[in-house]
């Protein structure tokens, strides 16, 4: 007989965890936001590092905004610090409501995390405690999965095509009696491809019939706001679908280290959902700093736009040097690695550059994050050093 974890056992395990954190690759894939590939191993077992260490590097490992934070999320910052002695309850509160104005949906749609990540984990759990599946499509962002394996879930991976977009109806023929979640990432993160938004909606509309569907739209800001409109399956969530809709305020906002994010739901997923967090999460100061971030369409403008530039830069590059990728809708981009991943690693490291490599398919990738206009120069010039 299967044994049973209930919520109680998973709290149990959880701080059992946390007491004598063992390192194995599925934590630290959940540490570390992403697949860790054999390349990414290799190169901190040897050298013993901490990838997102900053030492006056240039940091393209994190998908990170250099612009942020804005000026008025700072000043909010600021102006806040004499709440620092007061829990955020009141704060949360009045956030959620303006998230869900914002939104178009009643109050008790909306739960937050610190970060999207944390939601993420705690979907993980919801869904995957007693060997439940997961179906997402792969390459993608992992760190639900990740930590939904930590608890004995299982991971139904479906290949990206050739475009490097998720393959919707390969994924919908996957769908089983054990498949508890589906996980969809649009523009996805490491490709930064983006699925036509008809394709997404049609999916979502006839799976989550069977299955809930997690739509992370982490990237969503970095489109036109018409574009968001379209491609966004909040609507799906308004009209009362088995949708989960996921947004961060670490990406387009900037707001990263002060780690804030919310889903968008149906109550009953939320409680499902929200029932694994522990405690609340979320800082005075991220939460004056969401609040403030909420309505500075400005800052938003001058992040796509300086981002789009940038990101021009290396695409013209990867076209120029012939590199297989991908169309990115994102602030990064995801290419064929020329030379070994640990070389490569190590090298641009030497020159203060950090990075990421990816496994797939038995072949390695580098996914570079857009910096400003000036660090992608200095990406592309160092690259073509290394790989020479």
């Amino acid at each position: 007989m299967k044994s049973q974890i209930s919520r109680r056992d998973w709290f149990k395990s959880s701080a059992a965890l946390t007491a004598g954190l063992t390192l194995t690759p599925a934590l630290i894939n959940n540490l570390f936001a992403g697949p860790v590939s054999k390349a990414e191993r290799a190169d901190r077992f040897e050298w013993g590092i901490n990838p997102y260490s900053a030492n006056g590097n240039v940091r393209l490992n994190a998908n990170e905004n250099p612009y942020g934070p804005s000026e008025k999320a700072r000043k909010a910052i600021v102006d806040n610090m004499s709440e620092g002695n007061r829990y955020p309850f009141q704060a949360l509160t009045d956030l959620k409501k303006m998230v869900a104005e914002k939104e178009g949906v009643d109050v008790d749609h909306i739960h937050m995390g610190a970060g999207s990540g944390e939601i993420l984990c705690e979907a993980g759990v919801a869904f995957g405690l007693n060997n439940g599946e997961i179906l997402s499509g792969f390459p993608t962002f992992t760190e639900m999965m990740d930590y939904a394996e930590v608890f004995n879930a299982k991971w139904d991976k479906v290949n990206v095509n050739d475009k490097f977009e998720f393959d919707y109806s390969a994924m919908a023929s996957r769908i089983n009696s054990k498949t508890k979640l589906i996980f969809i990432c649009n523009p996805n993160n490491p490709t930064g491809t983006l699925v036509d938004p008809s394709i997404v909606s049609g999916f979502c509309e006839e799976v989550s019939k069977k299955v809930p569907v997690y739509s992370d739209e982490a990237y969503l800001e970095f489109l036109e706001p018409e574009m968001q409109k379209k491609v966004s399956n909040i609507e799906m969530v308004r009209q009362g679908k088995n949708v989960v809709v996921s947004r961060t305020f670490s990406k387009i906002y900037g707001l990263a280290g002060l780690r804030i994010g919310y889903i968008v739901a149906k109550p009953d997923l939320i409680k499902k959902i929200s029932q694994y967090q522990m405690g609340i999460p979320i800082s005075q100061h991220a939460i004056a700093a969401a609040k403030a971030s909420l309505g500075d369409e400005d800052f938003m403008k001058l992040s796509r736009t300086k981002n789009a530039e940038a990101r021009a830069h290396l695409e013209g590059y990867l076209k120029k040097k012939g590199y297989n990728f991908g169309k990115s809708h994102t602030n990064f981009m995801f290419y064929n690695a020329p030379i070994d991943g640990k070389t490569i690693l190590s090298k641009m490291r030497q020159k203060n550059i950090l990075m990421r490599i990816w496994d797939y398919k038995d072949k390695e990738w580098c996914r570079v994050s857009i910096g400003t206009l000036e660090e992608m120069k200095q990406f592309t010039a160092a690259f073509d050093e290394v790989v020479a």
